[in-house]
């Protein structure tokens, strides 16, 4: 019996979610406020995605911008482990942010340790991780809100874990992946109670390889060495 061979469609031609739909408007946005579109090309590349009906359709409208080539559409990155690797993360934590009737906030150019510390008890902290130097490739915030809130943001090329919860509060932890094998890995654990936490990727922001940064660290540390 002669079977018809069936080639399975390309990526380009599959059928659009409404997922996809809303990731392209949200690049779309960010490339206004960026000013990389004027308001009327934002309204027509809008309006041509919602009558888009494939995948293939929907990158038109952003392939000439630099968020639609940090990761291909369509690819299958490999999922970052959910939990952190035994013996990873310290006990003790490198940094403690905490806001009592107060705010705290870590941002810019600064350090990240392997175990953060957030305490939220009727004040806001913030934890702004778009511009850290990740020295660890797994970051643990362990963060407690009572009556309070604790808002992380995190480069978007890095993998984003949430493993707490919330006691009539909300716990909000966008799960993202890299894609990268060697990329930051975010753990978010805590507790909301009457309060809230939330982790969320920030638009245009990215962190270079860290290998590239452990490669340097060892090369600065081998030429102090030979120096002395």
């Amino acid at each position: 019996m002669d079977l018809q061979k069936q080639t399975a469609p390309a990526v380009s031609e599959l059928r659009a979610s409404d997922a996809e739909r809303d990731r392209i408007a949200d690049i779309l946005h960010d490339a206004l406020a960026e000013g990389r579109l004027t308001a009327d090309e934002h309204a027509e590349r809008v309006e041509g995605v919602l009558r888009a009906k494939t995948v293939g359709e929907l990158d038109v409208f952003i392939r000439d911008l630099p968020a639609a080539h940090r990761q291909s559409p369509g690819t299958s990155p490999a999922p970052a482990p959910y939990r952190p690797t035994a013996g990873a993360i310290p006990i003790d934590p490198d940094d403690n942010v905490v806001a009592i009737f107060s705010s705290a906030v870590r941002k810019g150019r600064w350090r990240a340790g392997r175990r953060i510390h957030a305490y939220a008890i009727f004040g806001s902290v913030e934890i702004d991780l778009s511009e850290a130097l990740f020295d660890h490739q797994q970051v643990m915030i362990k963060s407690f809100s009572i009556f309070g809130s604790v808002e992380i943001r995190v480069p978007e090329n890095v993998s984003l874990r949430g493993m707490g919860g919330g006691v009539l509060g909300s716990f909000e932890v966008d799960t993202l992946d890299s894609g990268e094998p060697q990329a930051p890995i975010v753990y978010v654990d805590g507790w909301a109670v009457l309060g809230s936490i939330e982790a969320r990727p920030r638009r245009g922001k990215v962190v270079a390889d860290i290998l590239d940064r452990v490669q340097r660290k060892v090369d600065k540390s081998l030429r102090k060495h030979l120096n002395h």
